[in-house]
């Protein structure tokens, strides 16, 4: 059984209600194949795929001088330093804090060692949200949470590069929409990656399903907010199969495609 017959079988054995896929070289496009509700130009919320284009972002700033790796992140973002270490969180919700030992740099950010979470994932972010009610998404009180740990000191998967985003915005003077558009979209060739959806890509946004009682799929309409507080330069951006294969193909070929270079091959 070929690739393209085994998509189909997975979507026709209701595993999945669609399926694209795709794979390279540095040299190109391999294969490409798709079935179901996914087509290889379907527009998909890439989530956390965003951050590796966030990191490829902040290297830029490293290449231009902007910051280094071992910068403390509150030179280039101040409110930063208001994170502390959380201690407790009480029954009746309160939170209970001791500033961090050390500060918070760039590298740890990059390989989520800052010492943030994400409340989705970690029991004691979570308490925190329902401590201080529901935190208003794409908006800098939800990048407020406490540190779990030291920064440094482990590895927890985080919000750490939102705020590597947050770093590439104030160093480029521009938000991060727009910085990866000019530096990492239009010269990769990507038009159908962006925070916000155009009217070329509308049509084709693929809905996100969730599994049903019945044992099925239901679709639902995730809409993105087109005017955030924060543009979260660790999950919000849509794109193509097509367009991420191209941004891999560049990390593959040590930061260039068919002749663009975005990033040098040192960093």
């Amino acid at each position: 059984m070929g690739i393209a017959d085994s998509l189909k079988q997975a979507v026709e054995s209701g595993d999945v209600p669609g399926v694209a896929a795709a794979a390279a070289t540095a040299d190109g496009t391999v294969f490409e194949g798709a079935a179901g509700a996914l087509k290889l130009d379907s527009v998909i919320w890439i989530a956390s795929m965003t951050k590796a284009i966030t990191g490829a972002a902040a290297m830029q700033m490293v290449e231009q001088g902007k910051f280094g790796l071992d910068t403390p992140a509150a030179d280039i973002v101040p409110e930063i330093a208001r994170k502390e270490v959380l201690v407790s969180i009480d029954a009746d919700g309160t939170v209970k804090t001791r500033p961090a030992k050390r500060p918070i740099t760039l590298r740890h950010l990059l390989t989520h060692t800052s010492g943030m979470g994400y409340d989705t994932w970690d029991a004691d972010i979570f308490r925190y949200a329902q401590a201080k009610g529901p935190l208003k998404p794409n908006s800098m009180e939800m990048l407020s949470t406490p540190l779990l740990a030291e920064p440094g000191e482990r590895w927890e998967y985080s919000i750490s590069i939102d705020w590597a985003g947050l770093m590439v915005e104030a160093a480029s003077g521009l938000k991060l929409d727009r910085y990866m558009k000019d530096n990492l979209f239009d010269p990769l060739q990507m038009p159908d990656t962006a925070f916000n959806i155009g009217p070329a890509m509308r049509p084709r946004k693929a809905a996100v399903h969730v599994r049903n009682e019945a044992g099925g799929f239901t679709a639902t309409d995730h809409a993105p907010n087109q005017a955030p507080e924060v543009f979260m330069g660790g999950g919000a951006p849509y794109s193509t199969i097509g367009d991420y294969l191209r941004f891999t193909r560049m990390i593959m070929d040590h930061g260039t495609l068919d002749g663009v270079q975005v990033l040098k091959p040192e960093t």
